[in-house]
């Protein structure tokens, strides 16, 4: 959703940004989970100084439900049924 060029500065923050987005993803996909809205939240960006925010969007219930389980299994060292 927000991946597209907005014309902004790229500079650390950005690339940071937007590679945290992409490495989450990653993640999130080893465990069969997908946030479509995941993404980099411009208006962050606006700030002074600029601060950079990871928009993760909303996401259906079974999915919510899905990464709520990874993560009790994750915190726990177990692993997901």
């Amino acid at each position: 959703m927000y991946d597209h060029d907005l014309g902004w500065e790229t500079g650390p923050d950005t690339d940071d940004a937007h590679s945290c987005v992409a490495d989450l993803r990653t993640a999130l996909s080893a465990h069969g989970i997908t946030l479509p809205s995941i993404g980099v939240d411009p208006p962050a960006f606006a700030a002074s100084p600029s601060l950079a925010l990871v928009a993760l969007g909303n996401c259906n219930i079974a999915t919510a439900r899905k990464l709520a389980a990874v993560l009790r299994t994750a915190w726990r060292g177990e692993t997901p049924s």
